[in-house]
């Protein structure tokens, strides 16, 4: 099935409008989470914009391509991106993490076009991932199905077991992506629990692997037009990034994991986006 893609964008663009989207939602919400949203946006938007196979007007084709974000609490990112693409009008994005909205503050399955797995809890997505892959090898399909996963993440044991789970498998529709700005709720992850050698880690469990700079457009994109990196594995991507990229004054910060927007910070960051 032939999806509609657009082939000419100006992703910075793109990320600067859905990161002011993004700010404007924690302002008016004022909760928390803003930093490990602005760390994702470049990579949403090369996926959504760009490496899908999507269509809006069917978000529950069954030969899409799928996408988890493992990261629930990061969904305002993901909000913004689908209303960017055109999944629904981005009025709503005013509703974020009010009474009543389609929106709450991590992700829930068909909340709105384009959600397609409740997450939240840490270290689940990979999980739900590898079963939707499976399936799809087993109905004869060709989607893929991407996950996108904190670092932090990396320290469940739940997503080695996944990882062990789609190498045995060979689910080489599967593709997998550590968002790697190297901070976590509490502290720097290799002051928490190292990660490194994360590349040779996931190689161990029998991925392909391929590391690049998160908030390069065309490593990104690049990136995503090699998978499978190995035919009959699954693929791995390190995007190292940096939390609450965009805003300098947020830019690997540990307070803006959890700090609330206040106006004099709300407004010094939008000029920053001008």
């Amino acid at each position: 099935m032939n999806f509609f893609k657009l082939e000419k964008m100006d992703y910075n663009q793109i990320s600067k409008n859905v990161r002011r989207n993004i700010l404007k939602m924690f302002f008016e919400s004022q909760t928390a989470h803003l930093g490990s949203c602005l760390s994702v946006v470049d990579i949403l938007s090369v996926l959504y914009f760009k490496t899908l196979s999507i269509d809006v007007k069917k978000p529950l084709d069954e030969n899409r391509d799928r996408f988890i974000l493992s990261k629930g609490h990061a969904v305002a990112a993901l909000y913004a991106v689908l209303s960017q693409r055109g999944f629904f009008p981005i009025e709503i994005l005013d509703t974020y993490c009010k009474d009543g909205s389609k929106l709450p503050g991590h992700s829930t399955k068909y909340s709105v076009p384009g959600i397609e797995a409740s997450t939240g809890s840490l270290g689940h997505g990979l999980s739900m991932g590898a079963g939707i892959a499976i399936a799809a090898k087993k109905d004869l399909r060709n989607y893929r199905v991407f996950v996108l996963m904190s670092d932090g993440e990396c320290e469940e044991g739940s997503v080695w077991e996944a990882a062990m789970f789609a190498s045995h498998h060979k689910l080489d529709n599967l593709i997998g992506i550590v968002d790697y700005n190297k901070l976590q709720a509490f502290g720097r992850t290799n002051e928490i629990t190292a990660l490194e050698p994360l590349r040779d880690k996931w190689l161990a469990f029998g991925w392909q692997v391929k590391e690049i700079n998160g908030h390069n457009f065309s490593e990104i994109q690049n990136a995503f037009s090699k998978i499978p990196f190995e035919k009959n594995k699954p693929s791995l991507l390190i995007a190292n990034t940096v939390k609450g990229k965009g805003i300098s004054f947020m830019e690997d910060k540990l307070e803006w994991h959890y700090k609330n927007l206040n106006k004099e910070d709300y407004k010094k960051a939008l000029k920053e986006l001008d």
